[in-house]
């Protein structure tokens, strides 16, 4: 496309209303990976969390084998129980997010015009299996 073609009124609004569907494409792959984005930080937490579970259980352990003394030994018990519960806490957190974030996922509804009309194809037709689900 040339300038004149672009000062031409015409011309202009078309190039406009594409570029507005354009924009609220871009939103929606915008969206899409904000979601993906969320997932991961979820897993991200509950991987912390084991990490740190993992940590309390071994230092438990090696207090207990390594030292005598009993002030040494009780840290170590009380480690290993408490190593225990933040493993525990860590993966109810996690799925009471994954289910959160699953409920929003499907409150969610796409915008565009040519998004909103696959969707509504697909919903029409759940059969039919699209190369790119929606999610």
């Amino acid at each position: 496309m040339n300038w004149r073609g672009i000062l031409n009124r015409r011309k202009r609004k078309e190039l406009k209303k594409d570029l507005k569907v354009q924009e609220k494409q871009n939103l929606e792959v915008r969206d899409s990976l904000a979601m993906q984005r969320t997932r991961m930080a979820n897993e991200r937490t509950l991987l912390a969390y084991m990490r740190t579970a993992t940590a309390m259980i071994l230092a438990g352990l090696t207090f207990i084998k390594l030292f005598d003394d009993l002030f040494y030994i009780g840290v170590g018990l009380v480690s290993i129980p408490m190593g225990v519960v933040v493993a525990y806490f860590g993966y109810r957190r996690y799925n009471k997010q994954k289910l959160d974030i699953a409920r929003n996922a499907t409150l969610y509804s796409p915008t565009s015009p040519i998004l909103a009309e696959v969707v509504a194809q697909e919903k029409a037709d759940p059969d039919t299996e699209s190369p790119n689900p929606i999610v």
